[in-house]
C-alpha cells in the first residue's frame, strides 16, 4: 500500500512548482516559532551555548560543536527578525555566547577553536560524554567554518555586539587548513598529537564553506576552489565508484578541472560524496551561489532536489523524501543520502538495510552493471526534515506538501520544538531527539523563505562577495535536466 502510495503522491508532487508564499507564510511562521523553541530549551541559561541534542523529555546532551554555536547564533539573529524574541533578548542572549567563546581554550596560533566542548562550562572535552571514553580534541575545518558564519552575521546584524563578534571571527586562520602541494584543505588537525588527516576532495560538500571564507579573506589562494573533484576522473583507474561520469576538461585559474556528473533519472548531476542534500545545500543558506555561479551551482542545486524527491517518491517509493545524516530513529546517527548522486562505493543508503545501486563503468574490467534494485528492496527508509527544508528555496510547494504529509503521517514528528530529527517512514518510529545542528538548518531556511533571505544578507556581505563572487562564477558544470 505504501508503495501504491507514494506513486500516486509523484504524480502530484511534479507538477508545475508554485512559490512559497501569501497563504504558506503562517504555516512556515509556525514552523520556524517551534523550531525557535527548541534552541531555547538546549541552550544553557549562563553559557548561551546550545547543546548537540535536545531530547523529547528535555533533557540534553553535555557536548557541543562550534558548528553547533554557529547555527545557534544565526538562530537567534533570525528569531529577532521574526519577531519572537525583542532586540534586548537577542543582545542578552548573544552577549551571554561571546562571553564564553571569548574564554573558551582555543588553538592560538591559528585561532581556531577545538571542535567539542561542554555547553555548561565551555570546557574542552578530552572525554566523551555519552560514553566516557577518551576523545583527542580536534580542529575541524568545517566545524569552525560555520562557528565563523555565525560570528560573521553576528556582527553585521547586532550592532551592540559588532565588535565582539568581528575579532572573534578576523582571528581565525582558515590559512591554517591550506594544503599547497595538494591544492586542498585538511578534515582536521590534532594539537595534541600532530596529525592532519587530508584533505576534501569533493566540492559539492558542506566543507566548500571553509573554503569560501579562506578564498573571501586572502588566507588561501582562489585556485584553491579548483583543487577538489566535481565527479571523480573517467578512468578504470576510478572505476571503484558506482556510475561512471560524464564530462570534459577546462581550466580555472590554472588548474586542469574536470567537469565530471553522473547520469540520474534522466538528469546529468555533478555528485557529492555521499548523495545527501546538506552536503550539496548547507552552504547555498548563506551564500547565493546560485546568483553567483549560474552556470554551476545555479543548475546543479535544482538538480540535487529533483533527484532527491525522485528517489523518494519514484524509485524507492516511500511517499516521502529528505535523505541526508541525521540521528537513526531506533538509536544512534547515520549518514543518509541518494546514493545515485553520491560518489561513496559503500553508498550513503536512504535506509537502514542499505538498498544501494551499481550502474558499473562499461569497458573496465570487472566492473559490469549490476540491475537497479526494485522499489520493494528500499525497506525501513530514514527520512530527516531539515533535508526537506533545504530544498525550500528551490521546490517551495514540493517542499511544503512533503512536510505536511510527514507531519500528519507520524504521531510525534512534529511538536512544541519543530520537527524531531528523523523518522523511519516503514515502521513509523520517530526520532526521540532534536539535533542543533539540523534544526540550525531549518531555521536558516525559514529566515531566508520569510524574511527576504536576511541570512544570505547577513553572511554574503560586498566582502565576501569582492573576494569571492568572480572565483566561482566562472565555473560550468557538466550539468543537465534531462
Amino acid at each position: 500500500m505504501r508503495k501504491l502510495l507514494a506513486a500516486l503522491v509523484a504524480l502530484l508532487v511534479f507538477a508545475p512548482a508554485a512559490q512559497a508564499g501569501g497563504n504558506h507564510h503562517r504555516e512556515l511562521r509556525g514552523y520556524a516559532h517551534g523550531t525557535w523553541q527548541s534552541f531555547v530549551a538546549m541552550t544553557d541559561k549562563k553559557s548561551g551555548l546550545p547543546a548537540d541534542v535536545l531530547n523529547a523529555d528535555g533533557t540534553t546532551s553535555v557536548q557541543t560543536s562550534t558548528t553547533n554555536i554557529g547555527a545557534y547564533m544565526w538562530s537567534a539573529v533570525a528569531a529577532r527578525e521574526l519577531g519572537f524574541i525583542s532586540k534586548g533578548e537577542l543582545t542578552q542572549r548573544l552577549t551571554k555566547t561571546l562571553r564564553s567563546l571569548e574564554r573558551m581554550e582555543r588553538h592560538r596560533p591559528s585561532g581556531q577553536f577545538y571542535n567539542w566542548y561542554d555547553h555548561r562550562t565551555g570546557e574542552k572535552l578530552t572525554v566523551w560524554p555519552p560514553t566516557g571514553q577518551p576523545r583527542t580534541p580536534i580542529l575541524s575545518s568545517v566545524d569552525n567554518g560555520w562557528l565563523a558564519v555565525g560570528l560573521k552575521i553576528v556582527s553585521n546584524s547586532v550592532p551592540a555586539l559588532r565588535k565582539r563578534a568581528s575579532k572573534l571571527y578576523e582571528s581565525m586562520d582558515f590559512g591554517f587548513y591550506y594544503r599547497p602541494d595538494v591544492n586542498r584543505i585538511l578534515f582536521h588537525y590534532e594539537p595534541d598529537t600532530g596529525a592532519a588527516p587530508c584533505c576534501y576532495d569533493t566540492v559539492v560538500s558542506e566543507s566548500r564553506i571553509a573554503t569560501y571564507i579562506g578564498i573571501a579573506r586572502g588566507q588561501m589562494p582562489p585556485k584553491t576552489f579548483y583543487g577538489t573533484h566535481r565527479s571523480w576522473p573517467d578512468s578504470c583507474q576510478h572505476s571503484w565508484t558506482e556510475t561512471r561520469p560524464v564530462g570534459v576538461t577546462r581550466r580555472y585559474f590554472g588548474v586542469d578541472v574536470f567537469e565530471g556528473a553522473l547520469p540520474y533519472a534522466g538528469m546529468l548531476v555533478v555528485p557529492s560524496w555521499g548523495g545527501s542534500m546538506f552536503e550539496a545545500l548547507m552552504p547555498a543558506l548563506f551564500v547565493p551561489e546560485e546568483r553567483w555561479a549560474p552556470r554551476s551551482w545555479g543548475d546543479n542545486h535544482p538538480l540535487t532536489v529533483k533527484a532527491q524527491i525522485h528517489h523518494g517518491l519514484e524509485e524507492a517509493r516511500y511517499g516521502y523524501w529528505g535523505f541526508s545524516p541525521a540521528n537513526v530513529p531506533e538509536g544512534g546517527y547515520a549518514v543518509y543520502g541518494v546514493d545515485g548522486i553520491g560518489s561513496d562505493p559503500n553508498g550513503n543508503p536512504s535506509n537502514n538495510d542499505r538498498t544501494l545501486i551499481d550502474h558499473g563503468w562499461p569497458g573496465c574490467e570487472g566492473r559490469d552493471p549490476q540491475p537497479d534494485p526494485p522499489p520493494s528492496a528500499y525497506t525501513n527508509g530514514v527520512v530527516t526534515p531539515h533535508a526537506a527544508f533545504l530544498a525550500l528555496r528551490y521546490a517551495p510547494r514540493e517542499t511544503l506538501e512533503n512536510l505536511r504529509r510527514l507531519a500528519r503521517d507520524f504521531p510525534g514528528l512534529y511538536g512544541k520544538w519543530g520537527f524531531r530529527d528523523s523518522v523511519n517512514v516503514d515502521t513509523g518510529t520517530v526520532s526521540p531527539a532534536y539535533l542543533s545542528l539540523d534544526q540550525g538548518m531549518i531555521m536558516a531556511a525559514l529566515s531566508n523563505a520569510l524574511s527576504d533571505d536576511l541570512l544570505r544578507r547577513a553572511f554574503a556581505d560586498r566582502e565576501l562577495e569582492r573576494g569571492l563572487r568572480h572565483v566561482i562564477g566562472i565555473e560550468r558544470f557538466t550539468t543537465s535536466k534531462g
